[in-house]
């Protein structure tokens, strides 16, 4: 069987780009989906705050996701649930299972990836102590409390300071559980401001930034965590150490692009984003598959991720068109590393091909620390060609700007581009 687009993931990423593709004007389109409903991980987040890009307006995660579901059923776009995709090829041969088809294969003439991203377990923290009933991710308490209506515990302590875990700080809360302290190892918290204040400022629920986890007491169920304080190496500092009993150890310590399909396909992958190294086309190094939304890099907002998915299903239509007209001129041309410097841990794109730009090309791109009176400067070679003053910027915040082509054409022999933090003063929370 043979398909123009194949879209791997269902949820907020797939969805947009299943759309996009099909107002590309590509009938063939068809989203493998795991799971036995479409909407991906919204379908579990019951709190507001998605859509206010995109509608304008104040939505939950499911009502979110019923938008795209509604667009894509009304566009008639094939969707296959229950369905394991378990290996792509470099030429790009999807081999996925389902109870009712068992397992077959589909020749794709484009792939885009959206898989999405995994919660770190607890195997890679490295905590002693024995394994208790009582511990579990953010992200599968969260699936317990609004999916199944079943509480994890009554005495929660959170390791991690990252959004899903805020949010479960104040959904336990409001389920009735106490919610005793949000530890987080770096001296920063790893998630948006406007989610510190709602969900941990507005309950008193303490946050212990430079703080983890060093042991957990309990045999068959938790009965308390060891806290302690961490020195600027994040080691714990002897001395420092608090018992504080509870019953609930939930883990919200980042989160991991599902890459699997990807490196088995060849995809080269970036080692700070786990994602794979696309150009501005979204375009993988394995010609023909694109890639988009969580699996790419973790992103703040869903609606940054239907707007990138969005791209990325037009780049995979536009691919599909110029392959059918024997128009070769997409795998030409010259690639431009695009690199993050001083304080810029990485950017996507990675690389750019400034001939093949429209008008511009959107960079977005995380800082290393939390900054305050920096500036943010755009360099080719080593010319500064732009200068963006920001009063701060911090690594749970994604910051973002646009790199016109006329920019980049009025160097002649552009090398690298570069994105570059000059600090003026530095201030990291303590």
């Amino acid at each position: 069987m043979c398909y123009d687009v194949v879209i791997i993931g269902g949820g907020p990423a797939g969805l947009a780009a299943a759309l996009a593709a099909r107002e590309a004007g590509i009938e063939k389109v068809v989203i493998l989906e795991r799971d036995r409903e479409l909407g991906g991980i919204l379908n579990q987040c019951i709190h507001n705050g998605f859509g206010l890009h995109t509608f304008k307006e104040e939505l939950t995660g499911p009502e979110y996701a019923a938008r795209f579901i509604e667009k894509v059923k009304e566009q008639n776009i094939e969707y296959r649930l229950g369905t394991m995709v378990i290996q792509l090829s470099e030429d790009k041969v999807v081999t996925a299972m389902s109870r009712d088809l068992g397992l077959y294969h589909i020749q794709a003439k484009a792939v885009v990836l959206a898989m999405g991203c995994r919660e770190r377990p607890r195997g890679a923290l490295g905590i002693p102590g024995y394994r208790p009933s009582g511990i579990f991710s953010a992200g599968t308490a969260q699936r317990f409390v609004n999916v199944e209506g079943k509480m994890p515990g009554k005495e929660v302590v959170i390791l991690g300071s990252g959004d899903i875990g805020l949010i479960m700080a104040r959904r336990m809360t409001l389920e009735g559980a106490k919610v005793k302290a949000v530890a987080e190892l770096m001296p920063y918290s790893g998630g948006l401001k406007r989610n510190i204040v709602q969900c941990l400022n507005d309950y008193g629920i303490p946050l212990e930034l430079s703080h983890t986890v060093v042991d957990i007491k309990g045999k068959e169920r938790v009965e308390g965590v060891v806290l302690a304080r961490v020195d600027e190496n994040r080691r714990p500092i002897p001395g420092t150490e608090e018992e504080i009993a509870c019953d609930t150890l939930l883990l919200s310590v980042g989160l991991l692009p599902e890459n699997g399909l990807s490196s088995g396909a060849g995809v080269p992958i970036d080692p700070v984003t786990s994602g794979p190294v696309v150009d501005e086309s979204l375009e993988t190094g394995v010609p023909g598959v694109f890639a988009c939304g969580n699996v790419l890099h973790v992103h703040d907002l869903v609606d940054y991720v239907s707007a990138e998915a969005g791209n990325a299903g037009r780049h995979a239509a536009e691919y599909v068109k110029a392959q059918a007209a024997g128009n070769s001129n997409r795998e030409s041309g010259f690639a431009v590393p695009l690199k993050g410097r001083g304080g810029v841990r990485y950017t996507v794109p990675q690389k750019i091909h400034p001939e093949k730009l429209e008008e511009s090309v959107l960079v977005r791109f995380r800082v290393d620390n939390v900054y305050r009176n920096v500036q943010l400067e755009v360099r080719l070679n080593d010319s500064v060609v732009r200068v963006i003053k920001k009063r701060m910027v911090a690594p749970g915040e994604m910051e973002e700007l646009r790199l016109k082509k006329e920019e980049l054409q009025s160097v002649s022999d552009l090398k690298e581009i570069s994105i570059c933090l000059v600090k003026n003063e530095q201030e990291v929370p303590g």
